[in-house]
């Protein structure tokens, strides 16, 4: 995919932007983020809203929805090779693209809580080497948060005890799925975007989804009979990422500007997720049978998460990534201070 720019080279645009309205140039970055807007994409409206303001209207953060600038498993690529400037990207599309990352998506590692996890993601999306392996092998660096709430169960399975979840097709990723293959669970990977179909179909039979407004966005309530509430498993680890290059060339005023775009992309989420939970869970509610999901139940799932989190890290050190029992040991203490 080309590059859409309207400027003519990164050399002439700090000078330009700083010389004033009259004679600024404008920068345009083209963001690439899979499905609709929704909850979830608060946190990079929020980011383009403060950067553009700041830049009195000289900057332009283009979000293309549905994937609209290519497929979301082959956005690292595109970022890397310049076809846009930036996206949202997530480790469990491509556990291979960012090893290091998929820490955080070791099942009951990081707090229940989404308000929680989000200061836990605020450390470790910053952490030398999570900042490293995103510069050296994709050239990209952090733009702003996707942190997600808990992951709960939507579909044409009653899952009530981890017995019930023998020979289910569920959705979730790989990390966590070791903990309920343990079960009897059949992980299986799709995309956001591919879930009401595979549900529709049968080729899923529960979907594994942020609670709640992920399955209000993707219309996932309309071909299920099912909901649990109680599981609370972790998920994706995503965040929205820009080219190493676009970023460079920023002038400094608008990279001063960027804590502040973080800051109102973080409570822009924690707002949105708030009010989808009150829009969508009395939806649930009419439409669907709540299963609980009981605390016991939930922590026979816990029960094996210190062997699954070792696994992790063995697997990275024979891969030449000695560094994952560093990063665990990270993630553990900043978990930790959140145990209630």
């Amino acid at each position: 995919m080309r590059k859409l720019w309207t400027v003519v080279a990164f050399a002439t645009i700090a000078p330009a932007f700083c010389a004033g309205p009259a004679s600024a140039q404008k920068i345009v970055w083209n963001h690439n983020v899979f499905g609709p807007p929704r909850a979830v994409t608060a946190g990079i409206e929020a980011v383009r809203d403060v950067l553009q303001k700041a830049s009195g209207g000289n900057f332009e953060l283009k979000i293309a929805y549905g994937a609209a600038l290519g497929p979301e498993r082959q956005a690292p690529e595109a970022i890397k090779s310049g076809g846009y400037e930036g996206g949202q990207l997530c480790g469990g599309y491509y556990p291979n693209k960012f090893p290091l990352l998929t820490v955080m998506e070791l099942p009951f590692l990081s707090p229940a809580s989404t308000a929680d996890n989000a200061k836990v993601y605020a450390k470790v999306i910053r952490h030398p080497l999570i900042v490293k392996e995103m510069a050296d092998r994709w050239g990209v660096r952090y733009l702003g948060p996707v942190f997600l709430p808990p992951y709960e169960f939507m579909g044409n399975k009653r899952i009530a005890k981890v017995e019930d979840m023998k020979g289910v097709k569920m959705r979730i990723s790989g990390l966590n799925a070791k903990a309920l293959q343990k079960f009897g669970a059949v992980p299986t990977m799709v995309t956001a975007p591919e879930a009401y179909t595979a549900l529709e179909r049968g080729t899923i039979d529960s979907f594994g989804f942020p609670y709640a407004y992920t399955f209000g966005a993707y219309k996932i309530y309309e071909v299920s009979k099912y909901v649990t509430e109680g599981m609370a498993l972790g998920g994706f680890m995503c965040f929205q990422g820009v080219s190493i290059k676009a970023y460079e060339a920023l002038p400094a005023s608008l990279k001063a500007k960027m804590d502040e775009a973080d800051k109102a992309a973080g409570e822009a989420l924690l707002k949105a997720y708030s009010d989808a939970d009150k829009k969508w869970i009395p939806i649930f509610k009419q439409k669907l049978e709540v299963t609980t999901f009981p605390a016991a139940e939930r922590a026979k799932l816990a029960a094996g998460a210190g062997e699954i989190w070792e696994a992790w890290v063995k697997e990275q050190t024979a891969a030449g990534r000695p560094q994952a029992r560093e990063l665990l040991n990270f993630v553990k203490a900043e978990s930790a201070k959140y145990q209630k």
